[in-house]
C-alpha cells in the first residue's frame, strides 16, 4: 500500500512562467544595479558644471546688463550658451558612458565568470544581449535628459533670483528662454539621434565585447580604421569613413546655425531623420550585430 506524497510539484520550466517583457525589464534593472556609473556619471557631471555656474552668477548680473545691447538672435545665443554647455556636456557623457559600457558587456561577464551564473538563469542570451543594447540606445539617453533637465531648471531659477537680487529685470532673460520647448527637443535629441541614430555603433561594439577575449577597446577601433586607411591608400577613396562620420555626426543636413541652443537641438527635422535612409541602414547593421553577439554569447566560456 503506497502513501501519497504531500511534495507539491514543481513547475517544468520556470522561464514559461514569465513573460519575455518581464524578463527582459530585469534585465534592464539588472544592468543598472550591476553598472552604477551608467547614472552616478552624468549625476557627478551635472553636480560639477553647477558649482562652476555658481562662480557665473556673480558675474550675471552685468552681463544681462551688457547684452541687452545685443540685436534679439544675437541676445538669445547669449543667454542659451550656459544651456547649451551643460546640454552639451552631458550629451557627451553620455555618449563615453555608453560606448565603455557596450565595450565591457559582455566581455566583462566572461572575464569575472558572472557569466557562468547569468547563463544558468532562465533568461536567453537573447533577452541579455537585447536588455545589454537598451542600456546605451535608450536607458542612458533618458538618464542624461533627466539629469540635464534638472541642471537647467536649477541654473534656470538661480539665474531668476540672482537677477532679482539684484534689482535686474527677468523678462529679458525669461522670455528667450522657454525652458519647456527646450527639454522636450533635449529629447528628441537624445533619443533619436544619440540613440537610435548611433545604434550601430553600440551594436558593432556589443558585438565585439561577446567576441574579444581581451583588449576590447583595440578590436573595436582597428578594424575601422584599418577599412578607412586601406581604402584611402588603395583607392584614394574615403566612403568608409565618411559613412562613419556621416552616422557618428546624426544627420547630413548641417540646420541653420543661429547659435540658440533650440536651433542646435532642432534642426534634426523628424521628417526629414525618419525619411534618410541612413537611419533604417543602420538600425538593420543594429540587428545583424545583436544577433552576431547573440549567437557568439551562447557557445563562449569565461576568459
Amino acid at each position: 500500500m503506497t502513501t501519497p506524497s504531500n511534495a507539491a510539484p514543481m513547475p517544468a520550466d520556470h522561464s514559461q512562467a514569465v513573460s519575455p517583457t518581464r524578463l527582459l525589464s530585469c534585465s534592464i534593472r539588472r544592468e543598472l544595479w550591476e553598472h552604477r556609473s551608467l547614472y552616478i556619471a552624468p549625476l557627478a557631471v551635472g553636480a560639477v558644471f553647477l558649482i562652476g555656474f555658481l562662480f557665473y552668477l556673480f558675474r550675471l548680473p552685468s552681463h544681462m546688463r551688457a547684452i541687452q545691447a545685443l540685436d534679439p538672435m544675437h541676445q538669445r545665443a547669449a543667454i542659451d550658451q550656459p544651456y547649451m554647455i551643460a546640454a552639451g556636456l552631458l550629451m557627451v557623457t553620455a555618449m563615453a558612458v555608453g560606448a565603455f559600457y557596450s565595450m565591457d558587456a559582455l566581455h566583462g561577464e566572461r572575464r569575472d565568470r558572472s557569466i557562468l551564473f547569468w547563463k544558468s538563469m532562465p533568461v536567453s542570451d537573447l533577452t541579455t544581449v537585447l536588455s545589454k543594447a537598451v542600456i546605451p540606445v535608450f536607458v542612458l539617453q533618458l538618464i542624461a535628459f533627466a539629469v540635464a533637465v534638472a541642471v537647467m531648471g536649477i541654473m534656470f531659477f538661480l539665474s531668476s533670483a540672482v537677477l532679482l537680487a539684484a534689482g535686474s529685470s527677468i523678462a529679458p532673460f525669461w522670455s528667450p528662454l522657454p525652458i519647456a520647448r527646450m527639454s522636450l527637443l533635449l529629447l528628441y535629441h537624445l533619443v533619436v539621434v544619440h540613440g537610435l541614430w548611433h545604434a550601430p555603433f553600440y551594436g558593432w561594439m556589443l558585438m565585439v565585447s561577446s567576441w574579444a577575449r581581451r583588449a576590447p577597446f583595440l578590436w573595436v577601433v582597428l578594424p575601422p580604421l584599418a577599412i578607412g586607411i586601406v581604402e584611402k591608400l588603395v583607392f584614394n577613396t574615403s566612403h568608409f569613413t565618411d559613412m562613419l562620420l556621416y552616422h557618428l555626426g546624426g544627420s547630413s543636413d548641417p540646420g541653420p546655425k543661429s547659435g540658440g541652443l533650440m536651433d542646435m537641438l532642432g534642426h534634426f527635422h523628424p521628417g526629414m531623420l525618419l525619411s534618410e535612409s541612413g537611419l533604417w541602414t543602420g538600425l538593420a547593421a543594429t540587428a545583424v550585430f545583436l544577433a552576431v553577439a547573440t549567437r557568439l554569447r551562447r557557445g563562449r566560456e569565461p576568459i
